[in-house]
């Protein structure tokens, strides 16, 4: 929750209210939950800020939104607002009839058709199966520089060699870094080159739906008709396989009968295979069988290349100046690059003047507060990567060499003396560790700090970068 912040205090600041707080959600939730059901909702906000009324599609959208994030949302907005929220859902006009009464299925089956793009029918293999692929997300768009170079490199191989080397490709790394981009070039550059290819983008969510599905159903001849018969399977965030028994199954044959055929599988995750967390051994192994690469939050010079790309994509002009400003400011991921861009466009835009760091300042006032005030664990574990020249990935791996380790402890005992973060959310960011890790750790570091003088100096100079 964002804390400390003073009210709201023109109307200009209260349209930026509910972007703010949508934008703060694309940093917690998955992106396939954000864009299924975040992204579509639009708001009004009162002049003073007081009241958010939110419009939703239909009412069973609005009674899951009411559920799952309604608490979440409210809270986000108030502590933006500095000041108590009334939260409104409201139905949408209707544009469109809805696709099926929702009293006619139970509330699983409503809510697996809520999904995106998981049709009982899909096409025949006749007709192929649809891509699901953004068109908008090719390696012309993806700027390229030292986090992303070796990933990226891979990616076009594949697009160019389909079931040559490479062959699984598992992408690895924090949320926001542009794994999901790096997919989809995958696949539209290899429909570029060969129209007739069967191309399936998906998320491990919708896997995991259409295995439902199917046993519901009893579908599992068309289930495995359409992703048997790929020439390329990409999937996201593999990570959500875990402890889903049955959907291990049905992947493994999956997997196995794709590489049979030569087909080609692109996987991505938040940590290497061997990281992943109750997943079959078996489904591990094949992960690891072919690439794995990681990509790491972007450098100061990709950052700033990233906001004059997307923005010029805007069609809008972000000086070299602005540009710098906000990547410094900015730097955990590529998603929070885009929020606050979008903030200043928008501010840009609502006061009719031209970006400028002044501009930029203003727009981006509670996030600047913020990051005043508080330093966040994703910067520490990038700060102590950077010092200790690791990956940032290592943070939250399982690797154990003392090379790795020892960072990862002093990177943990920095979380606690600088955040407000309790042990289990620190765990958490360090890829799911008990709290009983990061509470050893800290006692630890902090008695060796007591005695050994060049740790004590290497913790100072981490701790000045950090509130520096």
């Amino acid at each position: 929750m964002i804390e400390g912040h003073s009210p709201l205090s023109a109307a200009s600041d209260a349209s930026s209210l509910w972007l703010s707080c949508v934008d703060r959600l694309a940093q917690e939730i998955p992106e396939q939950q954000f864009n299924t059901w975040i992204r579509p909702l639009s708001a009004t906000v009162a002049p003073d800020g007081s009241r958010v009324t939110v419009a939703v599609a239909n009412r069973f959208k609005m009674d899951w939104i009411r559920a799952q994030y309604a608490a979440r949302i409210t809270a986000l907005l108030e502590g933006i607002q500095g000041a108590p929220v009334v939260l409104e859902l409201a139905l949408a006009p209707r544009e469109a009839t809805i696709r099926s009464t929702p009293s006619s299925r139970t509330v699983q089956e409503q809510v697996l058709a809520e999904l995106p793009d998981v049709a009982p029918a899909e096409p025949t293999a006749a007709t192929g199966p649809r891509s699901r692929l953004n068109p908008a997300l090719t390696f012309a768009t993806l700027v390229e520089g030292s986090a992303n170079r070796m990933a990226r490199a891979a990616a076009m191989h594949v697009a160019g060699s389909l079931g040559q080397l490479y062959n699984p490709l598992f992408i690895y790394g924090g949320v926001g870094l542009g794994k999901t981009h790096l997919v989809h070039a995958i696949g539209n550059q290899l429909l570029a080159d060969k129209p007739q290819a069967k191309v399936l983008y998906i998320h491990a969510e919708q896997f995991v739906s259409d295995v439902v599905k199917s046993y519901q159903r009893k579908t599992f001849d068309e289930f495995k008709e359409r992703y048997h018969s790929l020439d390329l399977l990409l999937i996201d965030d593999v990570q959500f396989f875990a402890n889903k028994e049955r959907t291990q199954e049905e992947f493994f044959n999956a997997f196995e009968a794709l590489l049979a055929r030569k087909s080609h599988i692109v996987l991505t995750s938040d940590t290497y295979p061997k990281g992943l967390a109750d997943i079959h051994e078996r489904l591990v192994s094949r992960f690891d069988s072919g690439l794995t690469v990681a990509i790491e939050p972007p450098e100061l010079e990709m950052r700033v290349a990233i906001l004059i790309n997307k923005a010029a994509a805007e069609n809008a002009v972000m000086p070299e100046e602005v540009a710098f400003f906000v990547a410094k400011n900015v730097r955990s991921n590529v998603r929070e690059l885009e929020g606050a861009l979008r903030k200043i466009l928008a501010y840009s835009r609502f006061n009719q003047k031209e970006i400028s760091i002044q501009l930029a300042r203003d727009a981006l006032k509670d996030l600047l507060s913020i990051q005043n005030r508080q330093i966040s664990v994703e910067n520490i574990q990038k700060t102590v990567a950077d010092y200790y020249k690791i990956k940032v990935a290592d943070m939250y791996s399982k690797k154990r060499p003392a090379s790795i380790a020892r960072p990862r402890q002093i990177a943990m005992f920095l979380a606690k003396e600088l955040t407000q973060k309790s042990l289990p959310e620190i765990g958490e960011l360090f890829g799911g560790r008990d709290h009983t890790t990061v509470l050893h750790a800290v006692r630890k570091i902090a008695a060796e700090r007591q005695t050994n003088t060049e740790l004590n100096q290497q913790l100072h100079v981490l701790e000045q970068t950090l509130k520096g």
